[in-house]
């Protein structure tokens, strides 16, 4: 279904179908958008409108100059963690130098094209990282079902996690076994909806359907529960960064979080649009452009005291279900989040702070996937499940940023084999029939961006022929991006013959 009529390379115009599809789209991105942007702020220590603010900013600023055209950016799960403890250690006002840094940081990556390199971190260290963050927003986000905040370390909440359960009176009902039963049933409306929606509905969310459960069943039972609170008007939850701002941007720990920022918000955007990417057919992202939308985004969020912004999966997996056609959908949605918020924060005010916290719980069980880590077990062996079990551990029992550097220097190991040999030579050619692309050395994660670059720029419907013949060795980053480009290629139709495959090659191209 064509929903862009091109005009010349590079630039189209979406038909009136394309127009109406970005439309109803943009409205289920807002339903998703809604739940998770508070919720977020939650899991961060900052009031709910923070997050409201920056998906306001992913939306307006970011979707326009987005180098992914139907990914959408906002507050994400993934930063949650690592923003709580700053907000612990510096302060809510400590968070503005420390994004506008962020996005210089990310601007400046993407002009001097190294979006790439981000690619290159391994697919374990990532998945490792958000498996340890699945983790510590479950053990921290537990206690917000209670109507309790979040102890300092994620191995405090944890270990704390067995009194709240115990701590709980059936015969004595309180605010605290309320919470709990808000929370339960906003997660029993989550899960139970996404279960037995009918396909007519299938675009209704499942985080939207709990926490109106939630909200409804504290409103009839005039339950005694904490609930959000939120300005009454949303630009006055903008923050201006204060008279100190040039003293702080000078504080050593306020740049070295803000590298820690950027750098995890980059990949995780990165990776994020990779993976829409795999969803559509439509125009590939531009990472550069990614990163520099993003770097924009982050500078406004911290010049408004908001939250940091990454591209997030679940809604620009939404967007893409809801058939969406271009970057207006990500635009449109937030439109509606602006709009919601400015003429019916009432209704925000209804929502017990439970059943975000239950929404956060949810969406931390997911981030952790074990079905990952078997997959790089049985196609790549031991030592990438070790990388992701080690960051995970790490960033559980230290912190993010010690987690994913004790991955990445895990994933050196796979270099050892090859330290005399990392050379790989690319060469690519039109030949009469097909495009060649001929591989000669070792592939690791030092040479994917190279790699990647050829496999990208062979013609979308042109036969390609791989010759690997030369091709000595391949690690797993490299091994999981090519697996990905040979099943782009096989679900557009555009055939791909590889000559000289043997071993783990073999193994990808089957």
């Amino acid at each position: 279904m064509k929903a862009m009529t091109s005009i010349k390379p590079g630039v189209s115009v979406p038909t009136r179908a394309g127009l109406a599809r970005d439309f109803t789209a943009s409205v289920v991105v807002f339903l998703v958008a809604m739940p998770l942007c508070m919720g977020i702020a939650v899991a961060s220590g900052v009031p709910p409108e923070k997050g409201l603010i920056t998906g306001i900013i992913g939306g307006l600023v970011v979707g326009m100059m987005a180098g992914s055209p139907l990914q959408v950016s906002g507050p994400a799960a993934g930063l949650a963690v690592i923003v709580f403890e700053l907000v612990r250690e510096y302060g809510l006002a400590g968070l503005a130098p420390i994004l506008i840094i962020a996005g210089l940081i990310q601007f400046a990556a993407g002009v001097l094209k190294v979006g790439g390199w981000f690619r290159a971190i391994s697919p374990a260290v990532v998945h490792g990282m958000l498996a340890g963050i699945g983790v510590l927003i479950v053990v921290g986000q537990f206690h917000v079902l209670f109507d309790a905040k979040p102890l300092p370390s994620g191995l405090e909440n944890l270990f704390a996690m067995p009194g709240r359960l115990f701590g709980l009176s059936p015969a004595n009902i309180e605010a605290a076994e309320m919470a709990f039963l808000v929370g339960l049933i906003t997660i029993a409306g989550m899960i139970g909806w996404e279960k037995i929606r009918p396909a007519s509905l299938k675009l209704v969310p499942g985080a939207l359907v709990g926490v109106v459960a939630g909200t409804l069943v504290a409103m009839l039972l005039a339950m005694p529960v904490v609930k959000v609170t939120v300005p009454e008007s949303i630009f006055g939850a903008v923050t201006l960064p204060g008279a100190d701002i040039l003293s702080r941007l000078a504080d050593p720990g306020i740049l070295v979080a803000a590298l820690a920022i950027a750098f995890i918000a980059s990949a995780e955007t990165l990776l994020s649009a990779a993976a829409v990417d795999k969803m559509h057919d439509a125009v590939r992202t531009d990472y550069n452009k990614e990163l520099r939308a993003q770097g924009v985004g982050n500078f406004l969020c911290g010049a408004a005291g908001a939250l940091p912004m990454t591209g997030v999966i679940v809604r620009s997996s939404a967007n893409v279900q809801a058939n969406a056609a271009s970057r207006l959908s990500a635009i449109l949605h937030g439109v509606w989040i602006l709009a919601f918020v400015a003429a019916l924060p009432f209704v925000l005010e209804q929502i017990p702070m439970a059943a975000l916290g239950a929404v956060l719980v949810v969406t931390g069980v997911r981030l952790v996937s074990v079905k990952h880590v078997k997959h790089l077990f049985r196609a790549h062996g031991l030592l990438p499940a070790l990388i992701w079990a080690a960051t995970l551990v790490t960033v559980v029992a230290v912190d993010l940023l010690t987690g994913v550097l004790v991955g990445i220097g895990l994933s050196l190991i796979e270099l050892l084999p090859h330290w005399r040999r990392l050379k790989l030579k690319v060469h690519s050619a039109d030949e009469a029939e097909h495009h060649a692309i001929t591989l000669k050395g070792t592939a690791t994660f030092v040479t994917l961006p190279k790699l990647s670059d050829a496999l990208d720029a062979a013609p979308a419907a042109t036969p390609v022929r791989l010759d690997v013949h030369g091709l000595k060795a391949i690690d797993h980053t490299s091994g999981e991006m090519l697996r990905d480009w040979l099943d782009r290629r096989k679900a557009s139709g555009a055939p791909v013959e590889i000559a000289g495959a043997t071993g783990k090659v073999a193994e990808l191209a089957a």
